[in-house]
């Protein structure tokens, strides 16, 4: 047996005692303690595009990137997630809007807003990002109008506010592109519908028969049999 073994076995076993206890109190007090008191940074304005230009050399694609990767990395704070539903709502939208300025042909922040920061338990910020979408719509409708028609679907069956739904569906159809699909033209239809509106719904088909503007033959025999179940 070496001097090292020896030193260790004339250690009064009261003293080993107490060490293990001493240690068995701190794991104990650590895991009794409340965790700390961890000050969460609040959302500020966006940085300004002045100031953005001079950092980004000009490329205002590379900004609306940079501030895109920023806004998505503030819900991660000092190691923890921070609920979307803390966020300042005015500011957010101020982000979004900046985001899309630099860069038009982004789809990114209105995906983030519909299906993201709307998720929220909160109807107040559920609105906002539902009125904001609805804004950013008319600038750019043949590209935008899928994120107001999910919303259009969010007002109806989430917020259950059909005027609501109604006036998106409405703006979709008033806006409405060759490229864009028959049930996103149609959806003020059975808005109206569920509404109770019929005679309005019925005016509105029987207008959109008439115009002449309907070349697809499933189309027209579609509208065709709602005029006529809503006549019934």
């Amino acid at each position: 047996m070496n001097e090292q073994q020896r030193s260790v076995q004339n250690i009064p076993k009261t003293i080993i005692m107490l060490l293990l206890l001493s240690l068995g109190g701190q794991i104990i007090l650590h895991n009794k303690l409340p965790p700390p008191n961890i000050k969460i940074e609040k959302l500020t304005t966006p940085p300004q595009a002045e100031l953005l230009n001079i950092l980004t050399l000009g490329d205002p694609i590379v900004g609306a990137k940079i501030l895109m990767l920023w806004l998505q990395a503030f819900d991660v704070q000092t190691g923890q997630f921070l609920p979307y539903q803390q966020l300042d709502y005015n500011k957010l939208q101020q982000w979004l809007e900046q985001i899309l300025l630099l860069d038009p042909n982004s789809q990114y922040p209105l995906l983030a807003a519909s299906h993201l920061y709307s998720t929220v338990s909160d109807q107040k910020k559920q609105r906002l990002m539902l009125e904001f979408i609805y804004r950013q719509f008319f600038i750019d409708p043949k590209k935008r109008w899928t994120w107001l028609a999910h919303v259009t679907v969010m007002a109806k069956h989430r917020l259950k506010d059909l005027p609501l739904a109604l006036k998106y569906a409405q703006a979709i159809s008033a806006h409405a592109t060759p490229n864009m699909p028959r049930w996103a033209k149609e959806m003020q239809i059975f808005i109206l519908e569920d509404m109770g509106e019929l005679e309005q719904a019925r005016l509105m088909v029987g207008g959109m028969l008439a115009s002449g503007q309907l070349t697809d033959p499933k189309e027209i025999e579609f509208l065709n049999k709602k005029l006529l179940a809503l006549e019934k």
